[in-house]
């Protein structure tokens, strides 16, 4: 699990790491989304996390 998390550290910091300005030009197109769009998104990426999960544990 400690790995696990880890790894998710690692992976959300590539992008601010590489490419900062770009990475705050899509935080503030983002913070600009209704509600509705960005739970979708989270939806979406929870669902395809845990399917990806699945397939790696598989």
């Amino acid at each position: 699990m400690a790995a696990a998390f880890a790894l998710l550290l690692v992976f959300e910091g590539l992008l601010p790491f590489l490419v900062p300005r770009r990475y705050r030009e899509v935080l503030l197109e983002l913070a600009r989304l209704p509600e509705g769009t960005l739970r979708l998104f989270g939806l979406i990426s929870m669902l395809l996390g845990l399917a990806l999960l699945a397939w790696v544990r598989g």
